[in-house]
């Protein structure tokens, strides 16, 4: 594999690209109409696709209301997760639960983007025996 996109279906391109850029820290490696591309690090990339772009390529019928509109979850693993997470919610994310240890040996927190996708910032948590 030599490239992994992830891509998330957004009402709004220009605010997601923003919201996105603003809390990732990136400027945009693609912005044209029907996507921007950000780079998460060498070999993944966010893509940002309108609804409506999606709903050309998948089929209508798949984006007809907002209620079925796939959602999707971004967990990302990066140094300073607290700072990541506050970014999110001071570029207007929701917080859906506060940086705190989880069961599988992350320190994680979660916000939720306009569009409703989560996005969750950890670190590996060395482990004590």
């Amino acid at each position: 594999m030599k490239e992994a996109y992830f891509i998330l279906y957004v009402s709004d391109q220009a605010k997601s690209a923003s919201y996105y850029g603003e809390v990732l820290d990136r400027k945009p490696i693609l912005d044209v109409p029907g996507i921007t591309e950000l780079r998460l690090r060498d070999g993944s990339i966010l893509g940002l696709m309108p609804v409506q772009s999606a709903g050309r390529l998948l089929g209508e019928s798949v984006f007809r209301s907002s209620s079925k509109v796939p959602k999707a979850e971004l967990y990302l693993v990066v140094d300073d997760p607290s700072s990541y997470h506050q970014r999110a919610l001071d570029s207007g994310g929701t917080e859906l639960s506060p940086m705190q240890l989880r069961d599988w040996g992350h320190r994680a927190a979660y916000s939720m983007d306009h569009d409703g996708h989560v996005l969750a910032f950890a670190e590996k948590v060395a482990q004590t025996s």
